[in-house]
């Protein structure tokens, strides 16, 4: 078992527990380049036109559901990147259902939410590319759970892989 492997049980709440099974890769960095793929290919399947459709009353539109991933990401690698360099500190939780409307990404086009997230993701990679094996084995304390940084990345990319999924499944 390396530091890039799947982490143990213990080190991520058990809540994200389905987001790394839905990771088929071997490596963290194979399945955060899996994860980048699959968010490429979802992006070509959504015209610009889809961008604020809902598949129910009251669910979030397309575009809601990408600033979601990308805010989710942004927070994961912040935690991530917190815990690789040693700070001891307890970060929060977040409450995705007060961030969404906060974010308004309706009044964003598809074009624009696509290419941020392509951004952040490639951001991600050179992240976790960037973590010694020490640094990915560091634990950390977020919204009352312990994580090692490496299952910070591979909720990551399950997190994704769902929410593509969900979008394809439901909205596409």
């Amino acid at each position: 078992m390396t530091a890039l492997s799947r982490p143990q049980p213990e080190e991520i709440a058990a809540y994200y527990h389905g987001y790394v099974a839905q990771c088929p890769e071997p490596d963290l960095l194979s399945a955060l380049r899996g994860a980048e793929r699959v968010v490429r290919d979802l992006h070509a399947g959504i015209p610009e036109a889809r961008g604020d459709h809902r598949y129910a009353e009251g669910k979030w539109s397309i575009k809601e559901v990408l600033q979601h991933m990308i805010d989710c990401e942004r927070v994961f690698a912040y935690r991530a990147l917190s815990f690789a360099r040693n700070d001891g500190t307890e970060l929060p939780g977040f409450d995705e259902n007060q961030w969404a409307p906060a974010a308004e990404a309706g009044r964003r086009s598809l074009a624009e939410l696509k290419s941020e997230q392509e951004s952040v993701k490639a951001s991600t990679l050179l992240l976790f590319s960037s973590f010694t094996d020490e640094m990915l084995l560091r634990m950390g304390r977020a919204n009352g759970n312990p994580f090692s940084v490496r299952s910070l990345g591979w909720a990551i990319a399950g997190h994704d892989r769902h929410h593509a999924a969900v979008i394809k499944q439901r909205y596409l």
